[in-house]
């Protein structure tokens, strides 16, 4: 790639670290710009993130990424999903376990879903999907991370991601798969 920086649009401080700590593994410097962006209501992720990257190729010309994450899960027919931030801005992972107090088993499984949206100047934006399939604690755990961390258990670990650090988060999470598929993007340009 061309460019040395590439700005993270985002408001979201935990997404800025986790990207900032990834994508410098390949010398790139990430740029937080909290330049908001309109977020349609759509059923996929992929439209939030195109129309987002599209609004915001108007804005700059400088490279940039912006991320659409969603936990969908199971026993709520894939709610929070794409409503997953104003879900959690009004009832949290406490709303959410109320929600579910009633599930078991194979009701309790979830995924998270991230798409990154990468812009450059007119160029039609290139989307990139990572996703993390787990489950939902009964109850929450964890001091670090930040959303659902301390609810959602990764498949084939018995710990919320809140109860991991980053660079162990990362060997899992929805966002770092994403953001591997960027680099390698990135390391093709």
């Amino acid at each position: 790639m061309k460019t040395k920086s590439i700005y993270f649009v985002t408001g979201n401080k935990g997404k800025f670290v986790e990207a900032k700590k990834k994508l410098s593994e390949v010398g790139l410097e990430v740029i937080q710009k909290n330049l908001g962006y309109p977020e349609i209501q759509a059923i996929k992720l992929e439209d939030v993130a195109l129309y987002g990257a599209e609004h915001i190729q108007k804005q700059t010309s400088h490279p940039f990424i912006l991320e659409d994450a969603g936990l969908f899960i199971d026993g709520l027919n894939g709610f929070p999903g794409v409503y997953s931030a104003y879900v959690y801005h009004t009832i949290g992972c406490k709303g959410i376990l109320k929600l579910m107090e009633k599930l078991k088993g194979d009701m309790r499984e979830a995924v998270f879903r991230s798409v990154f949206a990468f812009g450059a100047s007119d160029e039609k934006p290139s989307l990139f999907v990572g996703e993390c399939k787990g489950s939902i604690s009964i109850e929450e755990h964890g001091e670090h991370g930040f959303g659902y961390d301390p609810i959602f258990i990764p498949q084939g670990e018995t710990r919320t991601f809140a109860q991991m650090e980053t660079e162990e988060k990362n060997r899992f999470s929805h966002r770092s798969r994403a953001l591997d598929k960027l680099i390698v993007f990135f390391k093709n340009l």
